[in-house]
């Protein structure tokens, strides 16, 4: 179950204001105390409050001397650096609504603009519109054929690199991927260096297949270890 946001204003109804203050106390001794012991530091607080005659001191009145006495030994820039006191802290509040109402009242604005825009597409003259009204627009055109150019560039960009990739990847393709797509592959075998018995040896192999008419019985070789250059060893 979700807790619901407290609106931070006077209360203006006693009892509930006195039932908050002594809530809102034990948390605030309870945080100062899980402080000081995790993190190791000097801390201490006094509550003045219209329920109690004397102030309330943690986690006692020398100890919060002590840390009192430390804090004026301090320069005065390092005591106020990080004060701050209920007019600076309501000023800072009202500051931040200004900021979040004119981004609002920004919000606001360019939406209705944009429903302008729409029934000006659809066929809606310009004559209702003042000065303002059609700087607005105007604004709000320019925004959006920018936003189309960006990504109309970003479309034409990435359909270039999914090409590049293609070719690349078309260009590195290996013989038997060529193959198996039905591609005709040309590999050029590397050159050997031929042995004069082996040329002597294809020479010999080529005339008996095309002239074996002209070659006698003694151009025939032997097999054996009487052959210098015999096929098998």
């Amino acid at each position: 179950m979700t807790r619901n946001t407290v609106k931070i204003s006077y209360i203006t109804k006693d009892s509930a204001r006195k039932a908050t203050f002594k809530k809102r106390k034990k948390g605030l001794l309870k945080k100062a105390s899980e402080l000081s012991t995790l993190c190791g530091i000097d801390a201490s607080v006094i509550i003045y409050s219209p329920y109690n005659t004397q102030p309330e001191v943690w986690p006692s009145p020398t100890e919060a001397e002590r840390v009192l006495s430390k804090f004026k030994k301090m320069p005065k820039m390092d005591q106020s650096m990080e004060m701050m006191s209920q007019e600076s802290f309501l000023k800072r509040r009202i500051e931040l609504a200004n900021k979040q109402l004119k981004k609002q009242c920004r919000d606001n604005r360019e939406e209705e603009i944009t429903q302008v825009m729409f029934q000006c597409l659809a066929g809606q003259g310009l004559e209702n519109l003042n000065m303002m009204d059609l700087n607005d627009l105007g604004w709000l055109l320019e925004q959006n054929m920018k936003d189309i150019d960006r990504r109309i560039y970003m479309l034409t960009k990435a359909s270039h690199s999914q090409r590049s990739v293609a070719a690349a990847s078309a260009t590195m393709a290996t013989p038997e991927a060529m193959l198996k797509s039905g591609e005709k592959v040309h590999v050029d075998s590397p050159e050997r260096e031929v042995s004069p018995e082996t040329e002597q040896r294809q020479q010999l192999i080529k005339d008996l297949m095309h002239s074996p008419e002209n070659i006698g019985l003694d151009s025939v070789l032997s097999f054996g270890d009487n052959n210098p250059i015999a096929f098998f060893p």
